[in-house]
Formats: C-alpha cells, structure tokens, sequence
C-alpha cells in the first residue's frame, strides 16, 4: 500500500513516477524499500492515466450506512439476548439459594 501511496504523492506533486522516485520517498519515510515493487509498480502504472482512474473511482458510490446499520441493529440485538439470558440465570440460582 505504501508504494501506492507514494506513486500517488508523486502524481499529485506532478513529478515522474519511477523507481528511483519511489525509493526516495519510501527512503524517507523510514521503510527500505525492495527494488522489485517499485520496478513492478512504475511498469503497471505505464498505460495508467491517474486522473482519468480517480475520476473514474470518484464517480462509483459507496453504499455503507445499511450494512452499518443493520450490523448495529445485530449487535443491540445480541445485548439484549445476553441480558435476557443473564436474568434467567440469576434467577435461577436466586430460587437454589434464596
């Protein structure tokens, strides 16, 4: 992720996408880079046009206040079997006990 990362500051600051660039900036950030991602990342992003694939990314929607809600709604859902269950159970040694 980190050399995505870097392609896309690179991009961003308008300056060339290569190896050497790469290196630099992953250099920079404390991590030692391995030659061989950065050489395989600069031959993928050749054909890319960045600003056409972010424009591209930009446009599809993201769909998660749903899924979010309906895991909320399943979560509110096992606290209230577990404190249902809870009760029973102290109930029941209530009456061995009581």
């Amino acid at each position: 992720m980190e050399y995505v990362y870097s392609a896309m500051l690179l991009h961003s600051a308008k300056q060339k996408i290569t190896e050497d660039a790469l290196t630099k900036i992953l250099t920079a950030a404390g991590l030692k880079p391995e030659s061989a991602r950065a050489k395989a990342l600069v031959a993928a992003l050749e054909e890319v046009n960045i600003d056409e694939a972010l424009k591209t990314a930009a446009a599809v929607p993201v769909a998660t206040t749903a899924p979010v809600a309906a895991s909320g709604e399943k979560v509110k859902a096992k606290k209230k079997k577990k404190e249902e269950k809870k009760e029973e159970e102290d109930t029941g040694l209530g009456a061995l006990f009581g």
